[in-house]
């Protein structure tokens, strides 16, 4: 077993450890600089970097369940990079287009019925579809990294997030397991359904796992991007994008479900199963990139609220940022 692995197992046996009479303070975290929140870093063989935020110790109410997010970076961002911080001269663009802290510190504020535990997974090479090529048994690293995050933080309540490349990971985990299991309540993808196919029978999958528990919700957010360019050459080619997955995930959809539509002047949303299947197509005029703008105007906050008593409290679908005060500084 490697070192690093080794690392994490040990981790894993504190924080078992420390289940058996209700804590607030959670064993082997640290305390943050920023909001009083409780962390721990660690990483997981082979070469995924792992950081944990969990509310303030004051925070967390042990009569209340606990819902562990695992969010999967996009590529070419680091973990620090996707929590986000304030505006500073010199500072590297890409601490300002997630801010997922601050949309995690948000949610906080507003859903009263559980604790959010937000764990943030960086591949190596800041890019999981190039990892998942590296490593051939790729798939059942995912679900090791995915258990040994649930005992952790000791739930059974997970939801599957990510945002562009990231999503390679979520289909690495569908694609290894026969049925996704009970325990994932929620799967949301931010622009980064590139993966999705029929063939490998990801469509089934979703239905069945949506069909099986009134707990389970699967978001989709994607934007027009088909004519979007760069030095006045097309992004993506004639078959690619996120706006042709979706649309493909929508046709096997309604072969099984009634689908409703919504048509509002900035997007147009599809929905099925009292919103539990939610899937949301931002109208893009202007052909602008709009990859990390759906995500920076409260498109984690939708993920996690959508279905929900919660939906559009703690900030608009596609709305103006809801979350500046919650950015952590330096």
């Amino acid at each position: 077993m490697h070192a690093r692995q080794m690392l994490c197992l040990g981790l894993t046996t504190l924080a078992l450890a420390g289940c058996a009479t209700p804590r607030r303070a959670l064993p082997g975290f640290e305390l943050s600089p920023h909001f009083d929140e409780q962390i721990k870093s660690c990483t997981f063989d082979p070469d995924v970097s792992v950081l944990i935020n969990a509310p303030p110790a004051n925070a967390i109410d042990p009569a209340k369940p606990t819902e562990l997010v695992i969010y999967a970076l996009p590529n070419g961002n680091t973990i620090d990079q996707t929590v986000g911080r304030s505006e500073k001269e010199g500072l590297d663009w890409h601490f300002y287009i997630q801010h997922i802290g601050a949309q995690t510190r948000r949610l906080r504020e507003i859903v009263t019925n559980r604790n959010i535990i937000v764990a943030y997974v960086e591949a190596d090479g800041r890019s999981w579809p190039t990892w998942r090529q590296k490593h051939e048994d790729s798939g059942a690293h995912i679900v090791r990294l995915v258990e040994f995050l649930r005992n952790e933080v000791h739930t059974d309540s997970v939801a599957l997030t990510a945002h562009s490349g990231g999503g390679s990971m979520i289909f690495g985990f569908i694609n290894e397991v026969n049925d996704i299991p009970d325990w994932v309540e929620r799967i949301a993808f931010l622009d980064a359904n590139y993966a999705y196919t029929d063939e490998q029978h990801h469509g089934d999958k979703f239905i069945d796992w949506l069909k099986r528990s009134p707990q389970h919700a699967l978001g989709v957010m994607a934007y027009d991007d088909r004519r979007i360019k760069i030095n006045g050459k097309l992004v993506v080619g004639p078959t690619g994008g996120t706006y042709r997955k979706t649309q493909k995930m929508l046709d096997r959809f309604q072969q099984d479900l009634p689908l409703s539509e919504t048509t509002l002047p900035d997007h147009t949303r599809y929905q099925a199963l009292d919103g539990r299947l939610d899937i949301v197509r931002i109208n893009n005029p202007e052909d602008k990139i709009l990859h990390t703008v759906m995500v920076e105007r409260n498109g984690f906050i939708h993920a996690l609220t959508f279905a929900t008593p919660f939906e559009n409290q703690a900030g608009d679908l596609y709305g103006q940022a809801s979350y500046k005060q919650w950015i952590q500084g330096d």
